[in-house]
């Protein structure tokens, strides 16, 4: 994973992470000198509830889909429409789960010396791979639009040729539907693996 990552810093990039060091250091320095509002367990506790809220909102949000009733006449509007709903929860995802992070790093900073380093290298590694993780959540409209399209061409190869389509026919569309809210909350997952690593350091700190 660690070679991975490294292949996505240019030499500029990885002489500023390398300068870094001294500020994660520093924040580890800082936190010992003052003593912790928090213990790590209560801390752990308080945390770990907030993210299973914000989860449960982000998600609940995805699964809850819009009241509507597919026009087959018109099936470029239907991608249109997910299409919209995509950036929707992208944007809403985006929002909360940064307010979150960010809560998390500043509860971590005012924890233990090495809560408050783990805080600073998240902190560091964020400005780094955040926007790389950004550009590639930004092809999944992309991947949909092209599943879309092929379960619509796989749909019409199974019918009788000049029939058109029913709403009986559209159940390619419900699979559509269902696959886009897996896609939606596995996109959840991912992006809330950082926050969750977080939170579960602190389950470990003594």
């Amino acid at each position: 994973m660690a070679e991975r990552l490294g292949g996505w810093l240019h030499v500029a990039e990885t002489i500023q992470l390398h300068a870094a060091q001294s500020a994660i250091e520093a924040a580890g320095t800082a936190a010992a000198r003052r003593p912790p509002r928090t213990g790590p367990a209560a801390l752990h506790a308080a945390l770990s509830a907030e993210l299973d809220r914000v989860r449960a909102v982000l998600a609940r949000s995805i699964t809850t889909a819009p009241a509507h009733k597919p026009d087959p006449n018109d099936l470029d509007t239907e991608f249109a429409l997910y299409h919209q709903r995509l950036g929707d929860q992208q944007r809403r995802m985006e929002m909360s789960i940064d307010a979150l992070r960010e809560h998390v790093r500043q509860q971590l900073a005012q924890s233990t010396p090495a809560m408050a380093q783990l805080a600073a290298t998240d902190a560091v590694m964020d400005g780094f791979f955040g926007g790389r993780e950004q550009r590639l959540l930004s092809t999944l409209p992309a991947f949909l639009k092209a599943r879309f399209a092929a379960l619509r061409r796989e749909a019409a190869q199974a019918r009788e040729p000049d029939a058109p389509d029913t709403p009986d026919d559209l159940r390619w569309l419900q699979t559509f539907a269902a696959e886009f809210e897996q896609t939606l909350l596995a996109e959840l997952d991912l992006r809330l693996q950082p926050v969750t690593g977080l939170i579960e350091a602190l389950a470990h700190e003594h």
